[in-house]
């Protein structure tokens, strides 16, 4: 583009050549500008990872767990491969490489741009000299981004939840009517969310609700009887903060509500401070065990009067007591992805020791389709001192269908 202006020009009088600079500046401006954002727009080059079978994939390069990297591909997806089936992988992202043998802190680390060839990574930091790692002694591979974040991230209370969702109902219509509903939410939300950063706090919340009602008809009823009606409300949920001291060991304050009328119990709430450890953690399996100190009610249900000339029956008073918990609880995946889990309870008070209780539970999840997979699920309640007339023991065995938050 050529502009000339000249000052004794008769068409560009004095008084328009400060518009007339101020046009040539804005489409110099405009050109600049207009070059610059094709640059911009310009894509940035995809990953490639090059398969010793001589099989190419392009796309992006995700991350590496183990021996095992994570590619999604422009064409099918995203997919697991073997590190030692990778002739050579190429990325123009910045990643963080963690060893077997590294002590992983919560220090912050200098991403940088990798390279694996023939089983072995390089890994280049600007100002530091490429480093060399045997991909047999590579343990995570993290892009920058995503380390950092949930480094030094704080986020919401209402973020990163992740957890299961399990429902199930019978339904019975014939002379004998009723039905039984079923439903479960178990969440947890660990900071930060990933398993290669020392764990800094974990919150679960628990619930769990079966309401049956069945209907029993007199028959024959020429004398019009009424009909008996058999009734189930077993509900429960807990509440459980955790923070970290160490990466194994952690204080914790939890919270429970219980409503069982197969015992009598109207409601028994605990509200307590602890502390527990994790034994075992690994890929598959995780054990922990852990008490608390805690303060308990026990409200119970209030019995049904007989008429006279029948004598009252006594209510058993309601129950404030200081006592502990003592848990454990284990899950492990075992082949084909089925999850097995199973916790166990005791619950002594201090101050009446008669008033101790004990819950086990033992569930397995089997998947079915995606997020959903068939739950079937073991639970057994025993309370020490029921409401007169009611049983201690109170067996469950519930099946549904679970759905898996992500």
């Amino acid at each position: 583009m050529n502009i000339l202006l000249q000052n004794s020009s008769p068409f560009c009088p004095r008084r328009y050549r400060g518009f007339a600079y101020g046009v040539v500046a804005a489409a110099i401006f405009a050109t600049l500008f207009s070059v610059s954002s094709r640059a911009q727009d310009k894509p940035a080059a995809p990953d490639v990872v090059v398969l010793k079978n001589g099989d190419q994939l392009t796309g992006k390069f995700e991350r590496s767990v183990g021996t095992d990297i994570t590619f999604k591909s422009d064409i099918v997806g995203e997919v697991t491969i073997p590190m030692d089936k990778v002739r050579e992988l190429r990325s123009n992202s910045n990643f963080v490489v963690l060893q077997k043998n590294e002590k992983i802190t919560r220090q912050p680390k200098q991403a940088g741009t990798l390279a694996l060839e023939d089983s072995t990574l390089t890994e280049t930091i600007p100002g530091i000299a490429p480093q060399t790692i045997p991909a047999k002694n590579v343990a995570y591979v993290v892009d920058g981004a995503t380390y950092n974040k949930e480094l030094n991230g704080n986020p919401g209370f209402f973020h990163g939840w992740n957890g299961a969702i399990t429902g199930g109902a019978t339904v019975l219509q014939s002379s004998s009517y009723g039905q039984t509903l079923t439903a479960g939410i178990s969440l947890i939300r660990a900071i930060p969310s990933v398993a290669y950063l020392p764990p800094r706090t974990r919150t679960t919340f628990n619930l769990l609700e079966t309401y049956g009602k069945l209907t029993q008809p007199v028959i024959p009823n020429p004398t019009n009887l009424p009909a008996a009606v058999a009734k189930t409300s077993i509900f429960h949920t807990d509440f459980e903060h955790d923070k970290y001291i160490t990466p194994r060991f952690y204080m914790l304050g939890d919270l429970s509500f219980d409503h069982n009328f197969a015992q009598g119990m109207n409601l028994q709430q605990i509200y307590g401070v602890g502390a527990g450890y994790t034994i075992l953690q690994d890929a598959v399996q995780q054990l922990d065990a852990k008490a608390d100190l805690h303060y308990s009610q026990l409200k119970y249900i209030a019995p049904i009067q007989p008429p006279p000339p029948a004598g009252p029956i006594p209510q058993t008073p309601d129950l404030n007591l200081i006592g502990s918990t003592f848990g454990e609880a284990y899950k492990r995946t075992l082949p084909g992805k089925i999850l097995l889990t199973q916790s166990g309870t005791y619950i002594q008070s201090w101050n009446n020791t008669d008033a101790w209780s004990a819950i086990g539970s033992l569930g397995l999840a089997l998947p079915v389709y995606h997020r959903f997979s068939l739950s079937m699920n073991l639970l057994d309640n025993y309370l020490n001192l029921p409401s007169p007339g009611f049983n201690k023991n109170s067996l469950q065995f519930v099946t549904g269908v679970t759905y898996t938050l992500r």
